[in-house]
């Protein structure tokens, strides 16, 4: 259904003016904005997905990947159809790149309390925004988000971070846990392949941590687009200069959408990201998509504190210390 939207203003013409995400459109009367979800309704800009969920799952909360925010626990998973970016290879395109303006929309309309309702019948810790761009549904997560604050859940954005300090402030007393993705390290790599640019998202990281959000970020390495030691090293550096207790995901990438030509990440080149980011201080890497580099273990004498397995997990903290010498092992256990 139709809603009027959050963080807009009107000029001249009946345009309006969007500043929700770092794209900052200025839309036409009858026109939407990149993320073709929102619209200029007669001078009004209006969000035209608030409760169209395309998708709900209960997923580990593994699955977003949060690896350091209540591991083992399950979490209520929704999206709209929709992004702010164009990103070519983009697992989830079938949603993520589907646009209200060109008839995409979901017969399942969900209310947020019946979302927070569903989520609390599945025995689910949290709420995630995933799958799609949780910015670009920014009224329905903020309303969903609230309720499930009330109830005692956690809210969890999975995002691209290319979203306003604005909007940034205004989810923050309801948002506990983000993951984000930081694609590249070069301003062409996004103007390229996402359609955006590489400085809001680099603003973002630092403002979550700022604002007390927890954060782990995610780097989906593609051979030839953005696995050079010089990159790696340059995302693992930015990230410790934030907080060297800040988990990277470095996942394997699969061709898919219109990245077909392109072929899987060696699990070797994974395993030398992992390398160059404890080279460059931080304390915990993890790879993702593949079958080993999931477990946690501390820092300081390499203790094996979270054990990750196909089956479940074996958690071995005490309280949030190492067992062996009593490290704190930063995160947000319980």
């Amino acid at each position: 259904m139709d809603k009027e939207a959050l963080l807009w203003n009107s000029f001249e013409g009946k345009r309006v003016h969007c500043h929700l995400c770092a794209h900052e459109c200025r839309i036409a009367e009858a026109g939407y904005g990149i993320c073709g979800v929102r619209q200029n309704v007669d001078g009004a800009l209006c969000t035209k997905v608030y409760g169209q969920v395309i998708a709900a799952h209960v997923d580990p909360i593994e699955k977003k990947p949060l690896y350091h925010f209540l591991p083992g626990s399950t979490s209520y998973s929704i999206a709209t159809v929709g992004c702010n970016f164009k990103c070519g290879f983009c697992q989830n395109w079938q949603i993520s790149q589907a646009s209200i303006r060109d008839g995409a929309a979901s017969e399942h309309l969900v209310r947020p309390e019946q979302i927070v309702e569903q989520a609390k019948e599945s025995r689910c810790t949290s709420i995630s925004y995933t799958y799609t761009e949780p910015t670009i549904f920014f009224e329905y997560a903020y309303d969903t988000a609230q309720l499930a604050k009330k109830a005692g859940l956690a809210n969890i954005f999975v995002t691209n971070g290319y979203m306003t300090r604005e909007a940034l402030d205004m989810i923050k007393p309801f948002l506990d846990a983000a993951n984000v993705d930081l694609k590249s390290f070069r301003n062409d790599y996004y103007s390229r392949n996402c359609k955006g640019h590489l400085q809001p998202v680099l603003d973002t990281l630092s403002a979550m941590k700022e604002l007390g959000i927890w954060l782990e970020v995610t780097t989906l390495v593609i051979p030839g687009e953005n696995d050079s030691d010089e990159e790696l090293g340059q995302i693992a550096a930015f990230l410790a200069g934030i907080d060297k207790d800040i988990p990277w995901h470095v996942s394997r990438f699969h061709p898919d959408y219109r990245f077909l030509d392109h072929t899987a990440t060696p699990v070797a080149t994974l395993r030398r990201a992992k390398e160059i980011g404890h080279s460059q201080g931080l304390r915990y890497i993890y790879l993702g998509n593949v079958p080993e580099g999931a477990n946690t273990y501390c820092y300081h004498c390499q203790t094996l504190v979270i054990e990750r397995k196909s089956r479940g997990m074996a958690i071995n903290l005490k309280g949030r210390h190492c067992p062996a010498c009593g490290t704190d092992i930063t995160g947000i256990w319980s």
